[in-house]
């Protein structure tokens, strides 16, 4: 007789191959396996072998690869074990379409919006680790989600960490969110001595374990660019209540500041899972095996002023905010263009911040979006013209 899945959660992971991924995977894994979670879908790119072995492992009814040149190596697989295999961007838009309560949106990068919306519109908890679909897609990808009648949890863990402390019958009452970042590797290098650094050096974080796309974004502080945009449209704030402050020991994850002065923050060891856990069991909180911190060992925590002169993608979120329309899709498409350009070792790091703003500079006529296709073909404008100047 076939198991009685009616009480367990179903859910589907986009980009399970990935760090974000593997990690909602280990924290399913301490969380019950198969005996609390019905994993309805996988999806991931180019490593097959890894998304066919957790699919395996999960007993996952369906695995995805975006890449359609990898679908017969994923189908090969996974052959015998029962679990359907598909790939493209057709199947990926079904797998995030499927009736499952609780998606994890963590497809890097602008690929991830599509899937992540669809996901949405039919009414899943968007448990959300892409960035792009708020800086991209904004208000837009907002109302769908209320549409759909889901929940938006954020995963950033500084996005986590200003939910967890944001008193949710005191929002009226917030008077600035403080985003924490930890300066990454650069921190107290010189615009000089960052001319010269390869993309080898720039994904080396001082205290995360991240994928390569992210690790960059940190260390250009891209990341805490794309994170303040994002900040916007989750916690409904205006651009001027939105603060970063740099703190390197990653221990204070964010705070919220309220107009009698008191500020709550959340605090962790370094590690997704903490923020994975919470939007998994929403609004419970569930053991995790997680490090906890010894205070004593910690000793001080400290906090600087970040330097928008050395890492201007900070002003140009603001620029960004400030413009509003298009401007958060438009700078995220090209810091994509620009980021591939640096890996390829075709422009050197400083140049991506340069890219960035001088498309932002050339598309800031573009109006506002008042559908997804708006957004799309605003992306499809902005890399065309971060290309061009990459040449």
């Amino acid at each position: 007789m076939a198991p009685d899945t009616r009480q367990k959660r179903r859910i589907t992971i986009l980009g399970s191959t990935g760090s974000i991924g593997t990690s909602t995977l280990d924290v399913v894994r301490q969380r019950g396996g198969r005996e609390r979670y019905e994993v309805l879908a996988l999806t991931g790119n180019g490593n097959v072998e890894l998304l066919a072995a957790q699919a395996k492992e999960c007993g996952a009814r369906l695995a995805v690869t975006a890449d359609e040149s990898r679908y017969a190596a994923l189908k090969d697989a996974l052959s015998g074990s029962g679990i359907e295999a598909a790939a493209g961007r057709a199947a990926l838009l079904e797998a995030a379409s499927g009736d499952a309560d609780w998606v994890m949106a963590a497809i890097v990068g602008t690929a991830g919006l599509a899937p992540t919306l669809a996901a949405a519109e039919r009414g899943a908890d968007i448990a959300l680790a892409n960035k792009e679909c708020l800086v991209s897609a904004g208000d837009l990808f907002v109302d769908a989600v209320a549409r759909g009648g889901g929940r938006l949890i954020p995963v950033d863990s500084e996005h986590s960490a200003i939910f967890q402390a944001l008193e949710e019958d005191q929002r009226h009452a917030v008077e600035r969110i403080v985003l924490t970042a930890s300066g990454g590797p650069f921190r107290t290098w010189s615009r000089k001595e960052m001319a010269g650094v390869t993309a080898d050096i720039a994904r080396a974080h001082p205290n995360w374990s991240m994928g390569l796309k992210i690790s960059i974004g940190s260390a250009s502080m891209f990341n805490k660019a794309l994170e303040m945009i994002e900040a916007k449209h989750l916690f409904d704030v205006r651009p001027e209540q939105i603060e970063v402050i740099v703190h390197p020991q990653s221990i204070v994850h964010s705070m919220v500041g309220y107009v009698d002065g008191s500020v709550l923050a959340q605090l962790g060891a370094p590690d997704m899972r903490t923020a994975i856990g919470y939007a998994l069991t929403y609004p419970e909180r569930a053991p995790l095996d997680v490090d906890r911190l010894d205070f004593a060992k910690l000793a001080r925590l400290d906090f600087e002023a970040p330097d928008e002169v050395r890492f201007p993608a900070l002003r140009l979120a603001r620029t960004a905010l400030t413009r509003g329309g298009l401007q958060g899709a438009v700078m995220n498409a090209a810091e994509e263009v620009a980021f591939h350009a640096f890996v390829a070792g075709h422009i050197g790091f400083l140049a991506m911040a340069d890219i960035a703003e001088e498309t932002m500079e050339r598309l800031a006529h573009l109006p506002p979006a008042s559908s997804m296709d708006d957004v799309f073909a605003g992306d499809e404008e902005a890399r065309r013209v971060a290309a061009g100047l990459i040449g």
